[in-house]
């Protein structure tokens, strides 16, 4: 027998799921929005592996990334394919949210009944492991159908998981939240061109670090990646960076949740900047917290290195319900001098607000954001429900004190409410999150919002283009604009299980009906927001245009009602004023000290 026949292979499926729809369909779009980090990591952990052997000399290892944002998920096909092959195989769910963690079962199960080896990672196994004192329902009901669980992460542990899929010997957990691995030249996170040109733009994301050194009680990655920061160095970086330049892909999210405590960041601009100069020119997404203007030469290398637009937390203006949620380093008296500093090297700045703090009610929700909406120079304005997370702090807590939450956890997409509030009912609640997108996303405001790029800030027909955007995934879907993508995509036979199956008579007309409608309403709201960014665009008085949100001003504290809406918001008013006062006085004394 030739040494090619005695060769034999393991086929590895490493896929994504999403989450279903209020009507039972799954997520999914012709091209998606965001990519997959997650995926991109396991991608290139598993490349890693099959180019050292782990499986041995005599095993190929063939991999599928499969983000299901943007590609159908097909078992039966999965486990023909593996069978087909000789039987070795493992079908990898990989990052998986607690609201996709209902999808993924029903991945699951039929590839379990066809004895095809299944494993799920992600933050809701890893966030219930890590907090939780007893085992979920929703863990073992995996584990009853033969699912494996890994808790933690991939790196450096992954062959043992591959080897054990190879023998037949899965574990039930591999728990390895106790043992973060370091990143310092780990396999970079990559995904093959055919993956990424699903996604608007050739879209690609990596993860510079990870861990979190805040406390704020809604938050999972502190209890998942841990407080203490890991991180990847700027050879890693540009290694990353050139192999993605050399498939097309320019275009990247950096997916730390806070790339401003990167103690390499520095490092890594620089690096980029030097890429830059070599020709290589990328674009970045970041994230980073409300302080991040305060890091000397931050934000001017970011704008330097590429980066366009930034993700920024600032979760509400109101200090007590920061400081209830334990996110004490945001300080609303920051807010507008971070988002003038980003505005400034023109930059585009996402910002995420939470609705249903303790204080809050559908009347003050409305009266804040009409606040941001004035006195705030942001972009684009996300809300989200404050909601309990598996592995947060608040989840824990609530399960403890017997709270109820939503048993259904395909609804903890931040979208849907799934718990009690002191104010608010949970109809009330919900109709208030729809209020809040309703609210920002007017049409004047969004004409304002353009007008303010216009006058020194980033491109406006960029930012007319994301307005719409947002505007239209809550409008026409119901969905978070970051879930969205172009063209939605339904398949009448993945539906969630229990909800029946549409007769393909009237399943078709009105899913073609609803497309050809939305789409018109979209394209003729995007073609009159687009005709006025480029009006304004072309006035030689744009670059003059100002409001209460691009003035700069000493009286800020005392003319601004951000800062007296409570007590504690007049006392970091206050607080502000006496620093800023103190600061000119310094200054002053400096230069009189000069001459």
């Amino acid at each position: 027998m030739s040494e090619v026949a005695k060769r034999r292979r393991f086929l590895l499926f490493l896929i994504k799921p999403s989450h279903y729809d209020d009507d039972g369909y799954v997520i999914q779009w012709f091209r998606s929005a965001l990519p997959s980090n997650s995926l991109a990591c396991l991608y290139g952990i598993a490349q890693d592996a099959m180019q050292t052997a782990a499986l041995g000399d005599d095993v190929d290892i063939e991999i599928f990334a499969v983000d299901e944002t943007n590609e159908r998920i097909r078992p039966d096909r999965i486990a023909r394919q593996i069978k087909d092959a000789g039987g070795l195989g493992l079908v990898g769910l990989v990052g998986v949210q607690s609201n996709q963690y209902p999808r993924a079962l029903d991945i699951a199960r039929p590839l379990r009944a066809a004895g095809i080896p299944v494993c799920i990672g992600g933050f809701h196994v890893s966030g219930c492991l890590a907090m939780l004192p007893e085992r979920p329902d929703s863990l073992n009901e995996a584990l009853a159908m033969g699912i494996s669980l890994f808790a933690g992460e991939a790196e450096g542990r992954f062959e043992e998981v591959l080897q054990d899929a190879a023998a037949g010997t899965l574990k039930p957990i591999y728990n390895h939240l106790n043992d973060l691995p370091g990143l310092e030249g780990a396999p970079n996170p990559i995904l093959p061109p055919e993956r990424v040109g699903r996604t608007i733009g050739m879209f690609s994301s990596f993860d510079a670090g990870r861990g979190c050194p805040f406390l704020c009680s809604f938050c999972t990655i502190i209890n998942v990646q841990g407080r203490k920061s890991r991180y990847r160095t700027a050879d890693d970086i540009e290694r990353l960076v050139r192999s993605n330049h050399a498939s097309g892909i320019r275009y990247f999210l950096i997916t730390d949740d806070n790339l401003a405590r990167n103690r390499n960041w520095e490092a890594i601009f620089d690096r980029l900047i030097a890429l830059r100069d070599e020709g290589l020119n990328s674009r970045f997404v970041i994230q980073v917290d409300t302080a991040c203007h305060k890091i000397p030469r931050f934000i001017e290398k970011a704008a330097a290195a590429g980066v366009r637009r930034v993700f920024i937390g600032l979760e509400n203006i109101n200090p007590d319900s920061l400081s209830g949620a334990k996110k004490k380093q945001n300080h609303i008296t920051d807010y507008r001098e971070m988002l003038q500093a980003w505005r400034k090297v023109r930059c585009i700045s996402y910002c995420g607000y939470i609705l249903g703090f303790p204080n809050d009610t559908p009347e003050s929700i409305v009266r804040d954001i009409e606040i941001i909406k004035h006195e705030l120079p942001l972009d684009i304005l996300e809300f989200s429900c404050l909601t309990p997370l598996p592995g947060s702090e608040d989840h824990a807590k609530m399960v403890a004190a017997g709270g109820s939450i939503d048993p259904d956890l395909n609804k903890f997409d931040l979208e849907h409410v799934v718990c009690d509030h002191p104010r608010m009912t949970r109809d009330e609640w919900q109709d208030a999150y729809r209020q809040a997108w309703r609210t920002y996303y007017t049409e004047d405001h969004i004409k304002t919002v353009i007008r303010r790029a216009a006058a020194g800030g980033p491109r406006a027909d960029t930012v007319a283009y994301l307005l719409v955007w947002f505007w239209a995934s809550w409008e026409f879907y119901n969905i978070y604009p970051l879930e969205s993508g172009l063209i939605r995509r339904k398949v009448r036979l993945d539906r969630r299980p229990g909800m029946a199956i549409e007769s393909a008579l009237t399943f078709y007309p009105r899913y073609v009906a609803g497309l050809i409608v939305k789409h018109a309403r979209i394209l003729a709201a995007f073609a009159r927001i687009y005709w006025f960014a480029r009006k304004v665009s072309r006035d030689p008085e744009a670059r003059n245009y100002t409001d209460a949100a691009l003035t700069e001003s000493s009286a800020d504290f005392d003319s601004l009602e951000m800062y007296q809406l409570s007590e504690s918001a007049r006392a970091a008013g206050a607080k502000a004023k006496r620093l800023e006062g103190r600061h000119h006085a310094a200054a002053a004394a400096k230069a009189d000290a000069a001459e």
